[in-house]
């Protein structure tokens, strides 16, 4: 079954022209994905749309075969905490839990992902300390350091063991980079696609940095997956020409 299939999608804004026209945009189940664009080019916006904070005005989205858009609101929140893991470029760490209490805390809201780090590690706290040391974070880990005590690269590893704990079908990452130096970035994907290739998880990596295409097997610029860009190009190229 794959991962993502995106049929037909167009969507705008109340009272504008389309954002975005996608007539077909699938992901196989362990694919993982460079997504890559310009400011401006609908990128968070097709992360909103894939899963469910927002709705298409036409055409499907379905992810591990559900069309999250013939959900409830509340089914869409649940399946959302289920099946999918974030990883926002502004993080949204707790500073007043720990690092172990920072990643369970996707369990907290999932009781598949609780069911699935229990049975994979006895606990759920065991769970989140396991990615938590497979990240490099083993000391700031025994020594019980606060969020706060961390630099940004290993903030930005509790983010992903957060996303990554009770084995999600979807992981998302939305320009997760973008505060880090180069080699930081370069380590920062590595470990990331190892993690994600483990657990036979799909990623969508999402940036517009292009120099990370390079760490990714599929690279897929949203400007030509979307029907709108790729047609004001043609028309830009025309009048130039």
């Amino acid at each position: 079954m794959p991962a993502v299939v995106v049929k037909d999608l167009k969507f705008s804004w109340r009272g504008g022209s389309n954002l975005l026209d996608i007539p077909r945009f699938d992901l196989d189940t362990g694919d993982r994905v460079f997504l890559h664009g310009p400011s401006g080019s609908g990128k968070s916006t097709l992360l909103n749309l894939l899963t469910g904070m927002l709705l298409p005005q036409q055409g499907s989205i379905h992810i591990s075969g559900t069309d999250i858009a013939s959900l409830s609101g509340a089914r869409r929140d649940q399946y959302r905490a289920d099946k999918i893991g974030f990883i926002f470029q502004t993080l949204n760490l707790l500073p007043y839990l720990s690092l172990t209490d920072n990643v369970a805390m996707a369990c907290r809201f999932s009781e598949t992902k609780e069911a699935y780090a229990v049975s994979q590690h006895g606990s759920v706290g065991k769970a989140a300390a396991c990615f938590l040391e497979r990240l490099g974070l083993a000391e700031p880990l025994q020594r019980n350091a606060k969020v706060t005590e961390l630099s940004v690269g290993q903030q930005q590893r509790v983010a992903v063991a957060r996303a990554l704990i009770g084995s999600p079908s979807l992981i998302i990452a939305d320009e997760p980079t973008s505060a880090l130096d180069k080699q930081a970035r370069e380590q920062f994907v590595e470990i990331l696609n190892e993690l994600v290739s483990d657990l036979n998880t799909t990623l969508i990596m999402v940036s517009h940095d292009e120099a990370l295409a390079s760490s990714f097997k599929r690279s897929v610029p949203l400007t030509q997956l979307n029907e709108v860009t790729r047609l004001e190009s043609k028309v830009g190229q025309s009048y130039v020409g």
